[in-house]
């Protein structure tokens, strides 16, 4: 199976980095996904649950890092065993593009599926993994929002709560919190 595709990020491309590299968000946006844990440097065990057409399995595995490149590119390789479901492994790029609206994530995806998952036919296989894909980034996106600070609109920032203007050098908010005020 082949994938690849890009998806825009609404978020810096250090900020896309740090999240692709921890393993809590990792593990929050994997669809099934129970356990992403670090077992060393760029190397983590996981543990997902993969449902392709009739067949459910529980894979166990491990992932790899290599070709790291911050905060810009890295590969990823992927290995997992689902008992008499059958494997999966294969290899994975990620690069991340600064753009004016955030960044630009592109990856492609290289992957071997054996067992009764094979049996399944590619068209449903690829299905699958489009899915999973999907559901991702749309968790991805969640957690990237979730995780952004409002802005303090600029009319805050103008003036302090009583409407007097507040410490020019020291954004509203924090001047608000007594932060660099001389009282």
């Amino acid at each position: 199976m082949d994938m690849q595709g890009t998806r825009q990020l609404g978020i810096s491309q250090q900020q896309a980095w740090e999240a692709l590299n921890d393993p809590e968000v990792l593990k929050k946006c994997l669809p099934g996904c129970d356990r992403f844990e670090s077992t060393g440097e760029g190397q983590y065990a996981v543990a997902m649950a993969v449902k392709v057409g009739p067949v459910s399995a529980k894979f166990t595995g491990k992932v790899l890092l290599s070709d790291i490149q911050p905060p810009s590119s890295y590969t990823l390789s992927f290995e997992g065993q689902g008992g008499v479901a059958g494997f999966g492994k294969g290899a994975s790029s990620v690069n991340l593009t600064p753009n004016d609206a955030g960044c630009e994530l592109g990856y492609t995806v290289q992957a071997q599926v054996g067992g009764k998952i094979a049996q399944l036919g590619q068209r449903l296989i690829d299905g699958a993994a489009k899915s999973i894909a999907d559901d991702f980034f749309k968790r991805f996106d969640n957690e990237m929002q979730q995780r952004q600070v409002p802005a303090v609109p600029a009319a805050e920032d103008a003036a302090g709560e009583d409407g007097a203007p507040a410490d020019a050098s020291k954004p509203g908010w924090l001047s608000r919190l007594g932060i660099g005020r001389k009282d």
